[in-house]
Parts: structure tokens; sequence; C-alpha cells
């Protein structure tokens, strides 16, 4: 059962070490949104914006992230959806559908990296700045390329 059904979203360069249960703190400089756990259990929940991970919707009065938040490393295992502010309870997870994601995730990170960090042929046109050339020297894809090794 979820101890927060809302959440309170704060817009900051840099969490606070404590966080205040029942907010979101959004740094869209570290393009990452952080939050006490909605379970009420305490653990600190990190999801982080990128092509691969969480995406976060702001539409002037508040916030959704997608996809769902899954606390498998924790012992609460709570699973929910940030939706405009409001935390959905989702259903648990079994381990085999944890694991599933985990190897889909992995899988995932991998495609997306390695195209990005493909070198760019000579007789292929320009995408422009986001081409896939300049996306290899990004600090995500350096990480990625390092951590999937």
């Amino acid at each position: 059962m979820m101890r927060h059904r809302s959440l309170e979203h704060r817009f900051v360069r840099n969490t606070p070490r404590e966080l205040e249960p029942g907010v979101l703190y959004i740094s869209m400089e570290y393009a990452t949104a952080v939050h006490s756990c909605c379970c009420g259990c305490g653990e600190r929940v990190v999801t982080p914006f990128t092509p691969t991970d969480w995406r976060m919707t702001f539409d002037g009065e508040s916030v959704t992230l997608n996809p769902s938040v899954g606390n498998w490393n924790q012992d609460c295992r709570s699973h929910y959806v940030i939706e405009r502010n409001r935390v959905i309870e989702s259903g648990p997870w079994s381990d085999a559908q944890v694991e599933a994601e985990r190897r889909r995730d992995k899988r995932v990170k991998a495609e997306y990296y390695n195209r990005a960090s493909a070198p760019a042929r000579l007789d292929a046109p320009s995408t422009g700045p986001a081409s896939g050339a300049q996306q290899a020297s990004g600090p995500w894809s350096r990480f990625w390329a390092w951590f999937l090794k």
C-alpha cells in the first residue's frame, strides 16, 4: 500500500541530502528526478532521464514520469506510476518478470549506445549536430559503452 498518493514537484539544481517525503525533486541540469519511496520505507529513488530510462513531462502544473517506478532492489519492492503528480500503485512483479525486464533494459541500452557510438560513414549524409558521431562523445554514451563492456 502506498503511503503517499501524490507528490509535490520541486525543480532544483541539486537534491538535498535528506529527502522530504512526498516531494519529487527534479534537476534538469542533471537530468534526474529523486524522491523518497512512495511506500513510506524512506529509501531514495533515483530516476535518470535518458533515451533508455525515464522521461519526465511537465505540463505547467504537474509532472509525469514514464515508465513506472519499480523498486526491485529495495526490500519494499514497491511498484508505482507517477502521473500528473499522482502516485498510482501498480501490481507487484515476480522475480521472473523483474529478471526479464533487466535483460530487456540491458539489451535496449546496448542497442541504443552501440548505435550512438558507431563511427559515422564517410558516404553517409550528415544529420546535423545530433548525428551518431556527435552523440558518441557525450557522457552517457561513454558511460554506457564502459558499463556494457
